[in-house]
């Protein structure tokens, strides 16, 4: 038995933000944006939603896709670089509310390429300790808190959301294959946010002023992704002897269209075998991934059988890619929707 994706969900929050909004906030435009980025508006955490708050909304929502209640998962990893504080983990406040009391759960931090990181943990723990049958992985983020409105480098580019997935085992050649992780500490500081554990050579004043600013530099961004994006999708799937031309679609981390765009054309991978998010909910960090994949599975584009990349990039710089054979049913289908209700109303009962 292989360890795969056996349910999706997500969950992004009410208010919409638009580019237009944002023109009387900051010196940008709406043809800008969206030339350049790809978005047309975001959506904006309400201020009682925290970060946990939105993971619990994907989580329940996966789990019901699932048919999986929360007394059933083992593990719960929750990647996220806007944690609802600095301790304890956001997962454990989120395993608390689920009610998942019989699972262990931790954060991973590695910025908009978390979920492949906390996906990759989460096989590699079930497949080395079989305690492990059911995990829960989330993306959950509110770069609304963290950004400086005022500083059109960027905060145009960003959202709030969650989006997550159980694992579970599947048969055959269904679930995860192949993964890859790496890091290239010598852009550490590209993207970041500097916390209460900072050491920083400048003076006090300087760093008073930018301790709890979000800073990204765009260039070396774009510089790292464009390379990174498609180096990981190839290094996946020749470690999994296969072509790209055996790919039936590709997720990437939401970060900009353009780099979607260039990279699979440098791969000759057609747009039509991706989906993006990116135009209406913009780039939501670690939980951008997550998102598009439920979204994407609950619109019928992924058919069980289907050769899937998911490949996130972004701050640490942090690069990484999980292959999988697709292993669930149409989120209509009959035999799925029947399996979850019973699983469901057997829980209720008890």
């Amino acid at each position: 038995m292989g360890v795969g994706i056996i349910g999706t969900g997500y969950y992004v929050p009410s208010r919409i933000l638009s580019n237009k909004e944002l023109e009387s906030m900051v010196d940008t435009t709406d043809e800008w944006i969206f030339s350049k980025v790809g978005v047309r508006e975001r959506r904006i955490a309400e201020p009682h939603e925290a970060t946990s708050d939105l993971a619990i909304l994907a989580a329940q929502d996966a789990l019901r896709n699932a048919g999986v209640t929360p007394e059933e998962i083992d593990l719960i990893i929750l990647a996220t670089s806007s944690p609802d504080m600095i301790q304890p983990a956001t997962a454990a406040i989120v395993q608390g509310k689920l009610g998942a009391l019989n699972s262990a759960a931790f954060d991973v931090s590695a910025v908009c390429a978390g979920f492949v990181y906390a996906l990759t943990v989460a096989q590699a723990m079930m497949k080395a300790n079989t305690q492990y049958r059911r995990s829960l992985v989330i993306g959950a983020e509110t770069y609304s808190r963290i950004l400086d409105w005022s500083d059109r480098s960027t905060c145009v580019y960003f959202g709030d959301g969650a989006g997550a997935v159980v694992l579970g085992r599947q048969p055959g050649t269904l679930g995860i294959h192949t993964t890859y992780l790496k890091n290239d500490g010598r852009g550490a500081t590209a993207i970041r946010y500097q916390g209460g554990g900072s050491r920083h050579p400048a003076s006090a004043e300087t760093l008073a002023k930018n301790l709890h600013r979000f800073e990204m530099n765009g260039k070396a961004v774009w510089d790292f992704a464009s390379k990174a994006c498609p180096m990981s999708i190839r290094k996946v799937i020749a470690d999994a002897g296969l072509k790209l031309s055996d790919i039936d679609m590709v997720i990437t981390h939401q970060a900009n269209i353009n780099i979607i765009r260039s990279s699979l054309e440098e791969l000759g991978i057609p747009m039509e075998k991706t989906y993006t998010t990116i135009e209406k909910y913009a780039n939501t960090a670690g939980a951008s991934i997550p998102i598009t994949l439920a979204e994407a599975h609950q619109k019928g584009l992924l058919k069980k059988g289907d050769k899937v990349v998911l490949v996130g990039f972004g701050g640490g710089l942090s690069l990484g890619a999980v292959y999988l054979e697709w292993g669930l049913d149409h989120p209509g289908s009959k035999r799925l929707l029947k399996r979850q209700r019973a699983k469901l109303d057997n829980h209720s009962l008890n």
